[in-house]
């Protein structure tokens, strides 16, 4: 294992190496985290959603047996019947109980509801500021390219005799292109 971690180090290394010395990879990077964090989040609200429309319904239906149990104790008592009056006394009160319980089920999630959407109205905000990041890191970049470029048409000489069927010629200017490409990528890599 030790290998294995060491070459897993060295690649996370070279890696944030990397993303440092392109930061527009970096933003990317970070954007799609944040799009992947958006969506988990809005798919855990819809969970939440979806509990606490089923918790509402059992609560509902808990109250109605309730009333129900209720109804029933008062018509025990007032047929004497002490023998199913106490008895459903007892279990009005587990129903209570229960009701109490999914209640509070219910508050709890109703909170962690409010929380994920903070979080989610949160990771919305931070990504549209990445994207305006990465948008001007883009602008940025393509305006240097284009800088660099204008920079090297000004310098080549005006009164240079082309000759495209000389094949030294073809060479160099292939050659000097490649060093211009090589250049270039060592500028964008600081």
């Amino acid at each position: 294992m030790g290998l294995f971690d060491d070459f897993s180090r060295f690649l996370e290394s070279r890696l944030d190496e990397f993303l440092q010395n392109n930061p527009h990879l970096e933003l990317q990077a970070l954007e799609e985290k944040l799009r992947e964090q958006e969506q988990e989040t809005l798919r855990l609200m819809a969970d939440l959603q979806l509990t606490e429309k089923r918790l509402q319904e059992d609560i509902l239906t808990t109250a109605q047996e309730i009333q129900r149990w209720h109804i029933r104790i008062e018509k025990a008592k007032l047929a004497g019947r002490m023998d199913l009056a106490e008895p459903a006394q007892a279990h009005e009160a587990s129903l209570l109980r229960e009701g109490n319980q999914k209640w509070g089920q219910m508050e709890i999630l109703k909170e962690r509801l409010k929380q994920t959407e903070a979080l989610q109205r949160k990771i919305q905000t931070r990504r549209q500021e990445v994207q305006t990041e990465l948008t001007q890191a883009q602008t940025t970049r393509v305006t240097q390219a284009e800088q660099r470029w204008a920079v090297n048409a000004w310098n080549q000489s005006p009164n240079h005799i082309h000759n495209s069927a000389d094949p030294l010629e073809q060479q160099f200017s292939r050659w000097e292109a490649q060093e211009e490409l090589e250049q270039m990528k060592r500028k964008m890599g600081k």
